[in-house]
């Protein structure tokens, strides 16, 4: 496979995430108003169930696996913001793999900041790829934030896009599957049990 079918390939990934994720927004913002929304939002919710614990997952672990693509078979080295991506998403795949196999809807308490974590900082990063005047010296002139590897697949879509895009969809999938059965959920210690769907 070459970098540049790669490429296609995870923005193709990227862009679906990152329509998932806007698209349940819509629907959970328009709910209280729209009884059609809310109903739309409430079969997205019963048709993913439990299972967003594994699809979010699988995110986490494709997003892995593309970012050691692109390090360690397309040579490219990651900046300083790219690091503190990694940092926050490699934990996301062994935790939700967990997570997923066990069934525990406890990961969102450690799912949650990670990944919003890890949404902040691709957010900035890839304003720094749009503005490279926005570079405050977060990274070394050798390795820039603010040189694209990926240059703007279908006009969007780079590196730290591809990132948050995982991270988005990470948040919602954690969302969905710990508001579609939350009495399954084993106890956790001092944390109260909630019975209600949000």
């Amino acid at each position: 496979m070459t970098v540049s079918t790669a490429t296609t390939f995870f923005s193709l990934l990227a862009l679906g995430c990152v329509t998932f994720a806007v698209f349940w927004l819509t629907l959970t913002a328009l709910a209280p108003a729209l009884p059609g929304a809310a109903e739309l939002r409430e079969r997205v919710r019963e048709s993913i169930g439990e299972t967003g614990l594994t699809l979010a997952f699988l995110v986490a672990l494709t997003s892995m696996l593309g970012s050691l693509y692109y390090s360690e078979v397309a040579n490219f080295e990651p900046c300083k913001l790219c690091w503190y991506q990694r940092i926050a998403m490699y934990p996301l795949a062994l935790l939700l793999g967990i997570a997923a196999w066990r069934r525990d809807l406890a990961v969102r308490f450690y799912a949650y900041p990670l990944a919003a974590a890890g949404a902040v900082v691709a957010v900035y990063h890839y304003l720094l790829q749009r503005f490279p005047s926005l570079d405050t010296g977060a990274c070394s002139a050798t390795v820039p934030c603010s040189s694209p590897y990926v240059n703007f697949e279908f006009g969007i879509v780079t590196i730290p896009f591809m990132a948050l895009a995982g991270f988005a969809a990470i948040l919602v999938l954690v969302w969905i599957a710990a508001t579609s059965n939350p009495s399954t959920e084993p106890a956790l210690a001092g944390v109260p049990s909630h019975t209600t769907k949000d």
